[in-house]
């Protein structure tokens, strides 16, 4: 138990590495009973992984604002080492991993029947690297986990995905990889500037304000891209309907939300002066893919699509909260990182389950599933209020913080915002009508079967927490109050003390 406890941070990333180590060994024919076996593998070890995850929150201390269960092991003299801990912002994202990541292998259950063992040991994979990210405090190993999440996406989205993969995998591929170049190059000057790349020591290091311009650009053009913002996000639409069902929840629930994590870490942590320099650039490409992205949204006749829009005008909420700099709008862009995870996720599954049984996705496809599917009805609706912002979902929580914090600053920046909700419910409700609600005519749909029991057990823990989150935010909020104070409170101090500096420059 010691070990355990000491170490709780590397059995948390690499257990699923492990799950994937022994599905080499195991689980690789093509007959039924190999198949099996490298599913129920691939299952108990994320389900190991998050209940591990589940243990360690438990653990976890709100009250403070640092890192915790911090391991460090000096690789290349104290400069470069394994370095891992997690604060209030990245413990949720970790969980979060560990959760969506068991929901995935069961929705690919029965829908993936080809290479099952490689499917499962690419997710488990992907896993570990996703949580690696949240857990370096090493700036080389979270360039390394950043950018080898992309290899196993790219993966699933080539073998797995629709017709139209491999041009969607190569695209996504290269639009993201060439972002991250320029942020490697940053980290080289970082490390050359304060001899270190431990990100505890780098988030006390006070960087040239001329440098921090380039340096915060040259991160932006790769948390921008991974996010996506507006007009980064073009590769998004077309990897989410190639990809499996399952790639499309990790893509909008996971990594997508590798950017903003890094714009709070690195961009508003390590370069205040620059963040707020380039804040109303950040203000009008939030405004403009809440607004544009959420009217292409309502001309989409694929659901896959529509939602994949709806996740870049989501994302605009998150980058409007982190910019405004404060607790409020910090508050309200994680809120809203960990509902849309949630959210999205659960979107994407149940479009899933009706292309499981129709093979299209397609709006005009369907129309009065209420009437075979209640269940799902139920289902899709509770998802669908929380993606349009319903009060008592989790997604009115992130959004209306998100707007308190950015009309602090910008008052029409909040309007504009404001006005994208409308647009939100626009589209949301006229997809869920045209799929759910009108007459059973079409002949495809007469035989469409309920949710079953493995699909129920995929939704139902989504809906619980979509509620929960909306009526009783605070094991959110909660835990990320300290490390979320801190930064605003960092934030807000760099700004007093290089403001005359900056403007003298200027």
């Amino acid at each position: 138990m010691t070990f355990l406890t000491d170490n709780i941070l590397t059995v948390v990333t690499f257990l699923p590495l492990v799950g994937a180590l022994l599905l080499t060994f195991v689980g690789g024919g093509e007959d039924e009973n190999s198949k099996t076996l490298a599913r129920w593998i691939a299952l108990a070890t994320s389900l190991i992984t998050f209940g591990l995850s589940l243990w360690m929150w438990s653990r976890f201390d709100p009250a403070n604002a640092g890192f915790q269960f911090v391991e460090n092991y000096d690789w290349i003299g104290t400069s470069i080492g394994y370095r891992m801990g997690v604060d209030g912002v990245s413990i949720l994202f970790v969980v979060l991993t560990a959760l969506l990541i068991p929901a995935c292998i069961l929705s690919s259950w029965s829908s993936i029947s080809t290479r099952v063992r490689e499917y499962m040991l690419v997710f488990l994979i992907l896993e570990t690297l996703c949580i690696g990210v949240f857990t370096a405090l090493d700036l080389a190993m979270f360039y390394v986990f950043f950018e080898g999440s992309l290899i196993p996406m790219f993966l699933i989205i080539g073998i797995w995905g629709g017709k139209r993969r491999i041009q969607a995998a190569y695209k996504f591929f290269f639009y993201t990889f060439t972002g991250s170049v320029l942020m490697l190059l940053a980290i080289m000057y970082m490390y050359w500037q304060a001899g270190t790349l431990d990100i505890r020591k780098l988030l006390a290091f006070q960087f040239d304000p001329a440098a921090q311009t380039w340096l915060w650009l040259a991160f932006f053009a790769s948390f921008a891209v991974k996010m996506p913002m507006w007009p980064f996000h073009r590769w998004l639409p077309e990897a989410h309907v190639e990809a499996p069902t399952a790639g499309s929840v990790i893509l909008a629930a996971i990594l997508l939300k590798l950017g903003g994590y890094g714009f709070i870490r690195f961009s508003l942590a390590m370069f205040p002066v620059a963040s707020e320099m380039f804040a109303p650039f950040v203000f009008t490409l939030s405004i403009a893919a809440i607004i544009i992205t959420s009217l292409i949204a309502l001309v989409q006749t694929d659901i896959k699509k529509l939602i994949a829009y709806s996740s870049v005008a989501h994302m605009g909420f998150v980058t409007m909260g982190i910019f405004s700099g404060n607790v409020m709008g910090i508050h309200g862009a994680v809120f809203q990182m960990i509902s849309h995870g949630i959210v999205s996720g659960a979107l994407f599954l149940c479009v899933g389950v009706i292309y499981d049984r129709l093979h299209t996705r397609e709006i005009e496809a369907f129309g009065g599933l209420v009437e075979r599917m209640p269940r799902y009805a139920f289902a899709f609706m509770v998802f669908t209020m929380a993606n349009v912002g319903l009060p008592g979902t989790s997604g009115f929580v992130g959004e209306f913080l998100t707007m308190i914090g950015t009309f602090q600053v910008n008052t029409w920046v909040a309007f504009f915002a404001a006005f994208g909700v409308i647009l939100s419910a626009a589209y949301a409700l006229w997809l869920y009508r045209r799929v759910i609600f009108g007459g059973l005519t079409k002949e495809s749909l007469m035989g469409m079967l309920d949710l079953d029991r493995r699909e129920i057990a995929v939704l139902a823990p989504l809906i619980v927490l979509t509620i929960l989150f909306g009526f009783w935010p605070a094991p959110i909020l909660d835990a990320t109050a300290a490390s979320v104070n801190l930064v605003a409170e960092n934030f807000g101090k760099a700004i007093g003390a290089t403001g005359p500096l900056v403007a003298a420059a200027h």
